[in-house]
């Protein structure tokens, strides 16, 4: 009698081996990182956006990118940090786009039992605001102000993970805060 097959436990395998099965093919594989990662990247997603309208959308275009691209990964084992910056990269193409479509029905408001009508609407529009002037920054200085303040990532980590030396990265963002300075100047 042939003994059914079970299926190997990949969740305890480090994200290296997970992402070099997932690039060879692996469907469970990926689906340990799908799982591991989904969660922090819809939070992330969340942070960038400003809103939860566009977070399935913006990580579920994030996995099939990283699917797509992962033969491409030259270092498996930072496929969190890769992950990450795919989902900030369509997280900003989305509020790009959201710029050119903006629709007061496709903002959620935080529950307003908590605060008062004034409160919210006041948070409303300075998130509103700051979605437009970050949409309005160059790219690069969009993505590292986004991973910085929204993130926490350091100014090393940033370099990491937009092949940029320290230096570059720190004046990247000090550009990116008298930019966005200027144009929140209104909300000082």
């Amino acid at each position: 009698m042939v003994e059914p097959r079970t299926r190997p436990d990949l969740s305890a395998l480090d994200d290296r081996i997970l992402a070099g099965r997932a690039a060879d093919g692996d469907i469970p594989a990926f689906e340990v990182l799908v799982r591991r990662y989904g969660r922090l990247m819809r939070v992330y997603a969340r942070r960038v956006l400003g809103s939860n309208a566009d977070v399935d959308d913006v990580v579920q275009d994030a996995f099939i990118q990283a699917w797509q691209h992962l033969p491409s990964l030259e270092d498996l084992g930072s496929v969190k940090s890769w992950l990450m910056k795919i989902v900030a990269r369509k997280g900003i193409d989305r509020l790009r786009a959201r710029r050119e479509h903006d629709d007061i029905d496709d903002h959620e408001r935080p529950s307003p039992e908590a605060q008062s009508p004034h409160a919210v609407a006041e948070a409303d529009s300075l998130e509103h605001a700051l979605s437009i002037a970050l949409a309005a920054l160059p790219v690069e200085q969009a993505r590292c102000w986004v991973l910085r303040e929204i993130g926490g990532y350091s100014y090393l980590d940033i370099g990491r993970e937009l092949d940029l030396p320290s230096s570059t990265v720190r004046g990247i963002i000090a550009r990116a805060r008298r930019n966005l300075i200027r144009e929140m100047e209104g909300w000082r």
